[in-house]
Order: C-alpha cells, then structure tokens, then sequence
C-alpha cells in the first residue's frame, strides 16, 4: 500500500461558543484531512486548531500541507508513522500540522486492522472517568458554582475551573492579562467547593494568567485548603525556574506544561527538573504518537500524565493507557448554554458521550471512530 494523495478539505458549520459571560451561535471552518492510498482505503482527522478539534487548520497549516508534507509522503507506505513523525519533527514541520497527519495515519490504520485506534496501541480501558471543563470567565462566583452542582447531577465526577482571564469579572469588561484576579479566582474556587460538597473532584487552571510567582503561590495555598485535586497552568510555561518553586513550596499537585511547545521533550526536561507534578500532553502537540510516547516517558518515572482538552484523538491515548498515569478525560468546554452533547452536522453521533456514572465509553468503529457524513461536507464548502 501508497499514499497517493493528502488532501485538506474546508468545511463550515455552526456550533455553540460562549465569550465573556455569554453564549452564542458561531460559523466557523471546519477541515477534514484525508490520507488516500492506492487500495482505497483513507485515513480522516477534523480538527486542528485551537481547543480540541472542533476547529479546521487555518490556511497556512493547509499550505504546509499542500507544499511541505505530502511532497515528502506521496509514494511511502502509510504504516510507518514512526518514521514519518521523526521526518517531520526533523523538518520542523509545525506541531499541529504534524498532528493531524500522525492521526489521519492511525485512522486509516484502524480502518485497515477493522480496530479501534486504541487496541492498535494496546487497550487498556474501554471507558473513561470525565470531567466537566469550564468556559473561562462565565460570569460571577455564584454562576460557577451553580453550574458545578448542575455539572455533578448530571454526572460529572469532577470539575475543572477555567476562572478569569482577560476580563475583569467586577465591571464584566475584556482586560488586559495584567494585573490578575486572583481574589475573584479564589472567591470562585470558594463558591464551587461549597455548592458541590468535600467529595466531588476539582481541578483549577488558570491558563498561566499568574506572572508572579506570588500570585501563583497564593491560590496555591487557597486551592489547598480547599481541597483541589490539581493546580494546573498557573504561571506561564517558558519561565520553568518558578515552576520547581512552586512546586517545592506546595503540597497540590501542579500539573503543567501544558501548551508549551516541544511535546515529549520538554516533558521529560520538566520531569527530570522536577518542575510539575503531573505532566501534560494533547494530541495536537505531537500527534497520537507524540503523546503516546509522553505518557510512556510519565509511567517509567512514576508521573502522572493527564491528557489536555477535548478531542477523539486524545480519548483513544487516554484509553491506552493505565488510569495510575492517565486518570481523566477532560469533557468540554462547558458553560450555560452551551450544548456541549450536540453531534457535529458532519458526524451522525457525537464520539464522547458520557454516561449517568460520569464515564465517556471509546467508540468501536475501525479507526478514531468516525461516522462521517459527506453529504453535508459536499453541502456546505469554505470560500
């Protein structure tokens, strides 16, 4: 078997988004990248942009694509992944663009063995435990929490706030990112933990809006009397000294980095430094193999290695892998009014669905699980 082609097709639709304390109806472009063989058989991935893969690659990814990636695979056998991903690395081949390439690959892979993409890489678990993941800023401390207890009686076992970030929650006005709110963070983180009681999980990531090591370290103390699982993000990522502090100086455990660039790299670099307690990976950052190498690299050392966002990519490396390194899977992002449980027009079902116990169970069809609608691609194409 050959590639014969890479292809990247723009789609729209519309879906739920919600911005500053409000919930909204948004076009957007979605993209669907496809890996076509000379026997038919073809790999999918949608996505690659932004949170989760709800959102298409932006022209520059596609011409990437177009004029960088599929000159050096056309005519490759398409099960060697391995080798291609260290092509790519090597040609500084940008990490999402990268990513969508390893997935489709492992798509058309599964399609090929007629197997989930997680057995391919040894199944470990055929649900995982879910947690409910917030918009940022949705509105005051009361909103959160009343969300959080609606979150829990729908069955979330956990919930993870995204407080407030480039918006001053007094005025409800978009500010810069300096200076933060870590009173209103902490007055949210208060309101949460007592509408949802002792027992319910939570997890707070402030999306490294701290750029004091002081403000970091007073909603770390906060965040502990609370009882919070973990402190994710908190301070941004290329700074790792104030990391191996605050992670000296704390007993939650700080779970990071979480966007930096590098994937398994600078993950290893952050273990061996001690700077977090649990590491971070997504699929975007490194593809399914990337990440799976990431949380590999976690178990030797004996480090938890939480998956990052939403996405069919990341479900299928959580589920992989033992839940001691690799616990939950971030569903979201939520907020009020936001129908998160609404398929995609392109799909005919939703592929995380979650259960009345709070698990998200893996879809069985070959590949990452799609059931794609091409009717409605054909229907409705990006300028």
């Amino acid at each position: 078997m050959k590639i014969t082609d890479i292809t990247v097709r723009p789609f729209t639709v519309e879906v739920d988004r919600f911005h500053q304390g409000v919930p909204r109806r948004a076009g957007v472009v979605q993209t669907v990248t496809t890996v076509h063989t000379d026997e038919g058989v073809a790999g999918h991935y949608f996505g690659g942009h932004g949170h989760g893969d709800q959102d298409g690659l932006a022209q520059p990814a596609r011409d990437h694509i177009e004029h960088r990636v599929k000159p050096m695979l056309v005519g490759e056998n398409p099960f060697d992944r391995e080798r291609f991903w260290h092509w790519m690395w090597g040609a500084k081949t940008p990490e999402n663009v990268m990513s969508v390439i390893d997935m489709a690959l492992w798509d058309l892979a599964g399609r090929v063995a007629g197997q989930p993409v997680y057995k391919l890489m040894g199944g470990c678990r055929d649900r995982v435990k879910a947690y409910a993941s917030t918009y940022p800023n949705l509105g005051s401390p009361q909103v959160y929490a009343a969300h959080a207890a609606e979150c829990v009686r729908q069955g979330y076992p956990a919930y993870k706030i995204h407080p407030y970030y480039y918006w001053d929650p007094e005025t409800g006005q978009s500010v810069p990112a300096r200076p933060s709110h870590t009173r209103w963070d902490i007055e949210a983180s208060q309101a949460v933990r007592d509408a949802v009681g002792p027992d319910v999980v939570l997890m707070f990531d402030p999306w490294g809006t701290y750029h004091t090591y002081e403000d970091a370290l007073t909603v770390g103390r906060a965040l502990e009397k609370l009882d919070f699982y973990w402190y994710e993000h908190p301070m941004p990522e290329h700074r790792v000294e104030p990391y191996v502090r605050l992670c000296r100086e704390l007993d939650i455990p700080v779970c990071s980095p979480e966007i930096l660039e590098g994937h398994v790299f600078t993950r290893a670099e952050w273990i061996r430094r001690e700077a977090s307690d649990i590491s971070r990976i997504d699929v975007l950052r490194g593809g399914i193999t990337g990440a799976r190498k990431t949380a590999i690299v976690c178990e030797a050392y004996g480090v938890r290695c939480e998956i990052h966002m939403s996405g069919i990519g990341n479900l299928h490396v959580i589920a992989a892998t033992h839940e001691d390194t690799s616990e939950f899977y971030e569903r979201g992002l939520l907020a009020p009014g936001v129908d998160y449980d609404e398929a995609p027009p392109y799909l005919r079902e939703p592929l995380d669905q979650m259960d009345a116990a709070g698990y998200v169970h893996l879809p069985q069809r070959p590949g990452l699980g799609y059931d794609i609608d091409w009717s409605y691609i054909d229907d409705h194409p990006a300028e």
